[in-house]
């Protein structure tokens, strides 16, 4: 027993650093520095968000006596209320172990210029306290709330998951601030101050030579074109919905809107907490990002995407023709169609958006016992086929929250209809309806899909890093399970849609630069149906696919479609809108949509 003590006892005073580190805790006071965290900016070298000074008002609680409270407010424009309650915090806080009454701590933090110069005059009254310099983020730039983000005090989460983060400490919540944090934050800096035994400050370590200096953070610069979002923005005004514009060859997100949006300044003042919960409880979910978050049926636009798998599985080839009776004609005119030509070939029925036609190649590829020995494995087929093309999982865009859509296998179904069912059971999902649910951004991605012709890089807003690199992820193609020659003969049919189909308002330039797109009009069991559009242009070498979804906007020709002209001629056109072009614009803006 005494060998074993004695073993123990070694190990504790001679081997474990632990006391020493506890010795060093109570002798040194490691006061941070904070580094300038990078500044952000739009495709174009547009300036977006940048840094300000800022003043954190630090409380030294062993060494504060009485003082005006009232006069305190006044001087640094809070109210009582709020002094009071961040007293009680800090008090709270020095009951835990390693905080010490005689360390300086946070106690209201973002004062302005104006309000720590005033408090600096009159700071012979205030005993303990002292005024402690860091910088504020501020936006140039009041669009992309979303994608910008916005950053805010730790909580106790950040803290725990991270362990280069203190008490007081800010740092990235969503957006690019939060996904990119570790490049934009940098590195904290600190003085080593000594501490007598009472936890006093005595002066510097070593003359300070045990000083860190901060290390900056990195800046970056995003794909977004800040002119092109804030047209998009301000043609969203008054809906709910999403635009979502990508650059084909390389998957760089040119605008990612979601509406209703907010102005970024608004999360970045003392206000902050209030102006949050504003935000949070507002009917309309500004905070909500539906060009990532939101789920719903693709409706139509999905019918590029179905007729690329019937065709890569054989059931179809580009001149199978079948009929259209204002509807489906298996299932007595259901789903019902609009009318046109009948019967006609797939380039012709992505162009008219008939819904027949796509019943009859899930048909033919689902009950043909020839094909695959059970509707099971047909459908598993089909399933990952679809999932191929970027549907059914995130697709892994840079930013915090992004949903996956559902794509549904036959496990379901068996579930649901006892392993009896076939294409007639669940033929919503042939038009993009039914259990089928997706992103605007994976709507946008089938863009890029038959853009690129059967290959798509994941999407991304960070264009480059200062001094870094991309994730190599967002730099290789990914390839679908279609061949290139399938996908070619979708083009074909957006391209024919815009001329003569039910994108014909998508032609802002008629022989000059050809357009390829498809509507969309999404039925909604809770009111009027959705309005969706996805395109690219120009049809070979294409510079940009962009996906419109408007809720209750109806029919895909009423708002995807101009808004999604709209977004492709002002990029193509370097910024610049046609006389035809900004009346479109101007129109989209000033209407509302009444949401009950």
């Amino acid at each position: 027993m005494v060998a074993v003590f004695a073993i123990r006892l070694f190990d504790l005073q001679i081997l474990s650093g632990n006391y020493k580190r506890r010795a060093d805790r109570n002798a040194y006071y490691y006061k941070p520095i904070y580094p300038a965290r990078g500044v952000i900016y739009d495709r174009n070298g547009e300036l977006l968000v940048y840094n300000s000074p800022t003043y954190d008002l630090m409380i030294t609680t062993g060494e504060t006596g009485s003082f005006d409270t009232v006069a305190l407010c006044r001087l640094i424009g809070i109210d009582t209320v709020v002094l009071h309650r961040r007293l009680t915090e800090v008090r709270d806080r020095l009951l835990n172990p390693g905080y010490s009454p005689h360390v300086p701590q946070v106690l209201i933090s973002q004062l302005q210029e104006d309000e720590a110069g005033r408090f600096q005059e009159q700071l012979f009254k205030y005993p303990g306290f002292s005024i402690q310099g860091r910088s504020n983020r501020q936006y140039k730039y009041h669009h992309a709330a979303h994608v910008l983000g916005y950053v805010a005090e730790a909580n106790a989460h950040d803290l725990s998951v991270d362990s280069a983060l203190a008490l007081g400490d800010y740092i990235g919540k969503i957006g690019v601030e939060r996904s990119y944090e570790a490049q934009l934050r940098g590195e904290k800096g600190y003085e080593v101050l000594l501490r007598d035994s009472r936890g006093r400050i005595k002066g510097h370590s070593n003359g300070g030579r045990d000083d860190k200096a901060p290390v900056n953070g990195h800046n970056l610069t995003l794909s977004i074109d800040a002119g092109l979002q804030a047209l998009a923005e301000r043609m969203m005004q008054g809906k709910r919905g999403a635009v979502v514009a990508i650059e084909p060859a390389t998957g760089e997100i040119l605008a990612m809107v979601s509406a209703p949006s907010y102005d970024p300044v608004l999360l970045t003042s003392k206000e902050r907490g209030d102006n949050y919960r504003m935000l949070e409880e507002a009917p309309d979910k500004p905070l909500y990002a539906r060009a990532i978050m939101g789920t719903y049926p693709p409706g139509s636009t999905f019918k590029a995407a179905q007729g690329a798998v019937f065709l890569a599985e054989g059931v179809i080839q580009p001149g199978t023709v079948f009929s259209c009776y204002h509807g489906y004609p298996v299932l007595h005119s259901r789903p019902r169609c609009h009318g046109h030509a009948s019967p006609l070939n797939l380039p012709a029925a992505i162009a008219t958006s008939c819904n027949a036609y796509f019943c009859w190649g899930l048909r033919a590829l689902l009950d043909d016992r020839k094909i695959y020995p059970s509707v099971q494995e047909a459908f598993e087929h089909w399933k990952n086929r679809i999932v191929s093309i970027g549907f059914g999982y995130p697709l892994g865009v840079d930013l915090y929250g992004e949903k996956r859509g559902y794509i549904p296998n036959s496990k379901v179904y068996d579930k649901v209809y006892k392993g009896r069912w076939n294409s007639s059971t669940i033929i919503s999902i042939s038009i993009g309806q039914g259990e089928i649910l997706a992103t605007p951004l994976q709507i946008a991605n089938l863009a890029s899909v038959v853009a690129n012709r059967g290959w798509y890089v994941r999407p991304h807003v960070v264009r480059s890093i200062e001094n870094g690199r991309l994730d190599s992820a967002y730099t290789h193609r990914q390839r679908t399970s279609i061949d290139t020659r399938y996908w070619e003969t979708i083009a074909e049919g957006m391209a024919r849609a815009v001329t003569g189909g039910t994108c014909h308002g998508a032609n802002f330039a008629p022989g000059e630069i050809e357009v390829c797109g498809k509507t969309g009009t999404a039925e909604n069991p809770h009111g009027k149906d959705h309005s969706a559009f996805m395109g690219f242009a120009p049809r070979n070498n294409p510079k940009i696919a962009v996906a419109v979804y408007v809720e209750n906007g109806g029919f895909g020709a009423v708002y995807g479609v101009p808004i999604g002209r709209v977004v492709m001629e002002y990029y193509l056109r370097h910024g610049q809108l046609s006389a035809a072009g900004e009346a479109i614009a101007q129109r989209m803006s000033t209407t509302r949509i009444l949401y009950l």
